[in-house]
């Protein structure tokens, strides 16, 4: 070849769009993190420093939401694209519930998978704990994590690996009939391989498994999604992290999230792949509405929650603490350093932006009901949320700046803490985002696909005494 070929070439290569190699993508979600609970969002005793740092790198979302204020139908909404009442409509999953999402569902493991990608799950699943609902079955090559979430039981009746690792007494004929709060078992795939296992050491281990899974695939795109198990409680920390923070174990568990999450950054730098890979750091709602001062009286009760501030509201509710979560996005040379995003978006659009940084193509057989985000990760001007009414289930809704919520009216511009209702000024903007509320719940009673095993029983009402 000669130079002015090669220079030529050079040339080409260079002007190629960075969208041009498949990107990796890695979803980190905590779990019951509250929206003040970074550095970069304003905590004034949690030190954040990895977290921040992606953020200076890349770009911080003040108004993204989770798809529900409790885990369940958080995580159906992230990995479907869809309203979590559109998708089954799933409440909190327990031990005993033989529910999950439907595995017709595609999710977005499915969705890269269709690209080539290597998928793995790892952390807490909590959408199905049966066979047929678990990630293997959902689009991911692996799975290693915890079912649910950390303060449930253990379901006797799931399958356990022949070399499992019992701990605290626990023996191969006392399991099968073992129920004890807190206590929960480890999976590899569908087995139960440690019970139960050693929540102190979730986070480190959750990580050493990440990193394994990129350094093994890195020759391919990979996806991951790492939905932590912390801070949830009852909250724990590893030996290295507890006692670490200023706030007790709520702020410990943070900070090895922080430092997990610094230690896949690095691992990306280290194999030269952080130029194509998007990282995402989340939560899947809002904080335990708990003793958040038992620090302050030198507490180290494992029942503590974390900050909304300045939000209203905690976990449970659809106040904006329930479901505005802390989000950083970095991916270097793709999205522009050091900004912020003030952009209506949620965790349901994740879905539609892989699509469309990866090349797959989008379901045409089904409703999906987030939007792409990539112009607004490239900060491509005039770029505005792809959202005109973005709704909290089925009880409020947000259209712009305005959250009509139990007929209660709120600027979030320039009332983020929900003190003010303007519903009487203003019954025109009432009017219409009622019914644009009115016509979501019309949508989603035309339009709602059933979850996996059948509808929920009813309970069977408690004798009266």
């Amino acid at each position: 070849m000669n130079l002015s070929i090669f220079l030529l070439a050079l040339s080409m290569a260079a002007s190629l769009p960075l969208s041009a190699a498949t990107p990796n993508v890695i979803i980190i979600m905590a779990d019951d993190q509250g929206y003040q609970d970074l550095g970069c969002f304003g905590s004034p005793k949690i030190k954040t420093p990895h977290i921040d740092q992606m953020a200076k790198e890349g770009m911080r979302f003040t108004d993204f939401y989770s798809g529900a204020s409790v885990c369940t139908p958080s995580r159906a909404a992230l990995l479907t694209g869809c309203y979590a009442s559109r998708v089954g409509n799933l409440g909190v999953l327990f031990p005993q519930d033989a529910r999950g999402l439907n595995p017709t569902e595609i999710t977005i493991a499915e969705l890269l998978k269709t690209k080539g990608y290597a998928t793995a799950c790892i952390g807490k699943w909590h959408l199905g704990h049966h066979k047929q609902f678990l990630p293997t079955s959902q689009g991911f090559d692996t799975y290693y994590g915890v079912p649910y979430s950390n303060d449930m039981t253990l379901d006797p009746t799931q399958p356990l690996a022949n070399d499992i690792a019992l701990r605290e007494g626990v023996t191969a004929e006392s399991i099968k009939t073992h129920q004890k709060k807190n206590l929960v078992p480890l999976m590899r795939d569908t087995e139960i391989i440690e019970y139960p296992v050693d929540q102190n050491t979730l986070t480190k281990r959750y990580t050493e498994e990440a990193i394994k899974f990129i350094t093994t695939n890195k020759e391919k795109p990979f996806f991951i999604y790492l939905p932590h198990s912390m801070p949830h409680i009852p909250v724990y920390a590893s030996p290295e992290f507890e006692g670490k923070s200023e706030i007790g174990l709520y702020g410990d568990s943070i900070e090895e999230l922080d430092w997990s999450t610094g230690q896949i950054s690095e691992t990306l730098r280290k194999l030269k792949l952080d130029q194509n890979t998007l990282v995402i750091y989340t939560s899947d709602n809002g904080p335990w509405k708990l003793d958040q001062n038992s620090w302050e009286k030198g507490n180290t009760n494992r029942q503590v929650g974390g900050f909304a501030h300045p939000l209203r509201g905690y976990k449970f509710s659809r106040l904006e603490g329930g479901m505005r979560v802390p989000t950083v996005m970095w991916w270097p040379g793709r999205i522009p350093a050091d900004k912020t995003c003030g952009e209506v978006v949620a965790s349901m659009d994740f879905f539609a932006t892989c699509a469309e940084i990866s090349g797959a193509e989008l379901p045409t057989d089904r409703v999906i009901d987030g939007k792409s985000l990539v112009a607004l990760l490239e900060a491509k001007e005039g770029a505005k949320s792809p959202h005109d009414a973005l709704f909290y289930r089925t009880e409020a809704v947000r259209s712009g700046k305005w959250k009509l919520i139990k007929g209660q009216l709120y600027d979030l511009e320039v009332d983020i803490g929900e003190a003010t209702n303007l519903a009487e000024k203003h019954p025109d903007v009432v009017t219409r985002l009622s019914a644009l509320l009115a016509a979501h719940k019309k949508d989603l009673a035309e339009n709602t696909r059933p979850p996996g095993g059948g509808q929920k029983k009813p309970r069977k009402p408690k004798n009266k005494k």
